[in-house]
């Protein structure tokens, strides 16, 4: 994906929109319900977008909303693209690259997520602080185009400590428990083994899923701000005696759906500038 086609597709969405966005949003499996609450809508399928991937997945409407949600311009991702699909990474942070150029610098990523952490129930959100790439590939590999980003970016600091203390003094206020925790990204598209599980564990990983790190990734390319929430879906393979499903994952998501959607309205609304 080059600057010409980045340039393409923001040209097409800022035609199709009224207002500059202020934060961008990609919402996971399952999540997509938070899109519903955008008022002023106005939808974009991805296979109207030039350049877009199409998304493939249960769970994931494959749709650009634009509008308003407490009180902040937002576009939302309704469902992303994952590297299973046989997308390249470049493919899958592809809409990344245009939030920016639209002129977003506060992206909220979520996902659902398996959980590693064994003090962890399914149905939990866990904020992210950091995370494990353990996809075997990388976004930034490749020529570097310098208006985009550095050839080599810090990653030190990728999820913002200020987003990260905002989300967690929105919880206090909220009388909400949320974890917190490190974030592992595997390629997919199979669930992970209880010896890969205890490996993970030993990594230092709290949770596992197949998405936002390429995401997260080219947004610190980009020199956005981040700040990611997970689902804790399931627990990870190895820690209940029971076999995992993607049903499992939108069945746990719909149940938190409340938790949810006044979670993340609440960190949008007083997000930090």
């Amino acid at each position: 994906m080059n600057q010409s086609e980045i340039i393409e597709a923001s040209k097409y969405i800022q035609d199709k929109i009224t207002e500059k966005p202020e934060v961008g949003l990609i919402l996971g499996s399952g999540l997509g319900v938070l899109g519903n609450e955008i008022e002023n809508q106005i939808t974009i399928p991805y296979t109207e977008i030039p350049h877009f991937p199409e998304s493939t997945v249960a769970g994931h409407k494959g749709q650009l909303v634009a509008g308003i949600l407490e009180g902040k311009q937002v576009i939302a991702m309704q469902g992303r693209f994952h590297y299973y699909e046989g997308y390249t990474m470049k493919q899958v942070t592809f809409p990344v690259r245009v939030m920016k150029h639209l002129g977003i610098d506060s992206l909220v990523v979520t996902n659902a997520a398996g959980g590693i952490n064994e003090s962890f129930n399914p149905g939990d959100l866990m904020i992210i602080e950091d995370h494990i790439n353990n996809m075997g590939d990388n976004p930034l590999i490749g020529k570097n185009e310098d208006a985009l980003g550095v050839r080599f970016p810090d990653m030190s600091k990728v999820y913002d400590r200020e987003f990260i203390h905002h989300a967690q003094n929105c919880a206090k206020e909220l009388g909400m428990t949320v974890q917190q925790g490190v974030y592992v990204g595997n390629p997919g598209p199979i669930y992970e083994t209880p010896a890969e599980i205890r490996m993970l564990r030993s990594f230092g990983g709290d949770a596992v899923g197949m998405s936002t790190v390429p995401e997260v990734i080219v947004a610190g390319h980009a020199g956005m701000r981040v700040l990611g929430v997970s689902c804790i879906s399931n627990m990870a393979a190895g820690i209940l005696d029971q076999p995992l499903t993607h049903t499992e994952v939108i069945e746990t998501t719909e149940k938190v759906r409340e938790d949810f959607l006044k979670f993340v309205r609440k960190i949008i609304g007083t997000l930090p500038q």
